[in-house]
């Protein structure tokens, strides 16, 4: 994602034509509070929090909420800053040997808790799963646009990852295109069913469950490792031992599996480094 002065206000795709990425231009996200520092300590101040109750009349009007004995325990609300629109006019246009499309999607974000310091390793199991289905749900509903080919969900958690507000929340992006990172993926693992006419994810989690030397954690239905070729220290994988290739068609108890490998997970970084500020991505299937 990029910032970029000066230009229309309305965020825009644009191709490099050299490694074949798309980089989203969205003018708007400069905007945010501390936009462009990253030597901060993220606000903790609740009452001006946007995601804290009470300070609803701060974010959008919301797209989906759950509530109990009439207070809300997540919410879901359009960004206010968003890298992408769903008002946009899905178009193409090539300039020279660039290629632009409009910044057609969707920016929403999941606010995970009603408590403004409860991280979300910190939630009951009940409620990640109930996230975790809001979010499978937000992509369903997503799904049935046309113009939108590809849906990430994200949580930046901390000041360094490039979380911009301490509230425990995550954010959902649909988007007109593919990522480049999510093609590279789906190519790999093609190549290898190929060549071996098995699934490369079915082949890693029977040999690291065979070797166990990087494994962190095996259920009956999830397995959380540290992958073989770990771009960072401390990066975890979490698969499902079912072959699922769309988080969106996950079963209730997969769900619930996820959540509960997901907040171990979080919790064993959390004990070893001390609150540690991360980036989450989930990878899923491409909606077309």
């Amino acid at each position: 994602m990029a910032f970029c002065y000066g230009a229309p206000r309305m965020p825009e795709l644009r191709r490099d034509p050299v490694v074949d990425r798309w980089v989203i231009i969205a003018p708007e996200r400069a905007d945010r509070p501390n936009a462009l520092i990253r030597d901060f300590q993220l606000p903790d101040d609740e009452d001006g929090c946007p995601f804290c109750p009470g300070n609803e009349f701060l974010t959008p009007p919301e797209i989906a909420a759950l509530r109990e004995q009439g207070r809300w325990t997540w919410r879901i609300v359009p960004n206010r800053y968003p890298a992408l629109r769903t008002e946009e006019r899905m178009s193409r246009k090539g300039i020279g040997l660039y290629d632009r499309v409009a910044g057609v999607g969707a920016h929403e974000v999941i606010i995970e808790t009603d408590s403004h310091k409860q991280p979300l390793h910190e939630l009951p199991l009940p409620r990640i799963s109930s996230v975790l289905r809001a979010v499978q749900d937000r992509i369903l509903d997503l799904s049935r646009d046309v113009r939108l080919r590809s849906i990430v969900f994200f949580k930046n958690s901390g000041a360094i990852a490039g979380g911009s507000l301490s509230h425990a929340h995550s954010q959902l992006l649909a988007l007109p295109i593919v990522p480049l990172e999510l093609q590279r993926e789906l190519e790999g693992a093609r190549r290898h069913f190929e060549a071996r006419e098995r699934c490369i994810y079915c082949d890693v989690l029977d040999q690291e469950i065979g070797d166990r030397s990087r494994l962190v954690l095996e259920t009956d239905l999830c397995v959380v490792l540290a992958p073989y070729a770990a771009r960072t220290p401390f990066e975890l994988l979490v698969l499902p031992r079912e072959h699922r290739s769309a988080f969106e068609r996950s079963s209730a108890e997969e769900l619930s599996a996820l959540a509960s490998a997901l907040r171990t997970a979080l919790r064993k970084l959390d004990l070893a480094l001390d609150r540690p500020a991360y980036n989450l991505y989930l990878h899923t299937l491409p909606l077309r």
